[in-house]
């Protein structure tokens, strides 16, 4: 485990001190593409500009979806898969949709959309980003380190309480299934293709999914990572793999839970039963009414 999770704050690497990342510090910018100029994460006025952590070695987890954003590499991909290799395109971010009852089935992250010579629309595509979730407390070592960078670059984060973990299980049953459940399952019935952007540990803990020709495809699992690049002293998102699916094997490889041998659980069962009968056979001894006064 690493002395301290801090990967990337606000863009840089804590122990990053050029004139770029003192500024973006000094003033919480986002360099990926926010929708406004400074991070907005968790809080607009005090945000948690923590961009990736450490899990293990060198090894990086993205957990902001806006860090995807790096140099638009997300959206040229995507629309490589979308849309023939001519098309005109652009993107329109966080994009609400709806089902048959007028209810909000949640926003799509980045929607494409090819448009003709004359502004009109000829096709779109479903843009998914997924970061992870963490558990334990993140913002207690940001916080700490945000209060002298240069002194606590290198800090030791291990014996404090709740050292911050990518948590993968939470990442992909509340936040990764629902989304392909929801509105993944309308864009579904519309005949309309999706993408979801990733990490490449993330997508290492998922199912084996089973893979389809590109053409064939109704999603593009995009797998990236973080490589360090020794002359910036950054770390660049560079694509590892695209990964080619149908939709409904895919969310079935997701959803479904390997089950473990039942015995297990009847054994456990067998403890819960034990422990209620002994418990009911010897009820606890009542106080007197000289104990209770």
């Amino acid at each position: 485990m690493p002395d301290h999770p801090l990967a990337e704050v606000f863009g840089f690497p804590p122990d990053n001190f050029s004139e770029q990342a003192i500024r973006h510090r000094a003033h919480r910018l986002c360099p990926y593409n926010n929708r406004v100029p400074n991070c907005t994460k968790d809080r607009a006025n005090d945000p948690l500009g923590v961009c990736s952590i450490f899990t293990s070695g060198e090894e990086l987890a993205i957990t902001c979806p806006i860090r995807f954003r790096q140099d638009w590499l997300i959206a040229e991909d995507a629309a490589g898969f979308f849309f023939p290799p001519e098309s005109t395109w652009t993107s329109l971010a966080e994009v609400r949709l709806k089902d048959k009852y007028n209810q909000s089935a949640g926003n799509i992250d980045i929607v494409l959309v090819s448009y003709d010579g004359q502004g009109r629309l000829v096709g779109f595509g479903s843009l998914e980003v997924q970061a992870v979730y963490i558990s334990g407390n993140i913002r207690r070592p940001f916080a700490h380190y945000m209060e002298n960078p240069e002194a606590r670059h290198d800090m030791s984060w291990l014996s404090e309480r709740n050292y911050p973990r990518p948590d993968y299980l939470s990442s992909s049953r509340k936040r990764l299934a629902p989304q392909l459940i929801y509105k993944g399952g309308i864009l579904k019935a519309w005949g309309i293709r999706q993408a979801v952007a990733i990490h490449e540990g993330f997508y290492q803990t998922l199912p084996p999914l089973e893979e389809v020709p590109a053409e064939q495809a109704d999603v593009a699992w995009m797998v990236y990572r973080l490589s360090y690049e020794q002359a910036t002293g950054r770390y660049q998102l560079v694509r590892k793999r695209t990964v080619y699916t149908l939709f409904k094997p895919a969310l079935d490889q997701i959803t479904t839970t390997e089950p473990g041998p039942i015995e297990d659980f009847i054994g456990h069962l067998q403890e819960k039963l034990d422990e209620r009968l002994e418990s009911e056979e010897n009820p606890p001894d009542a106080p007197t009414l000289d104990q209770l006064l």
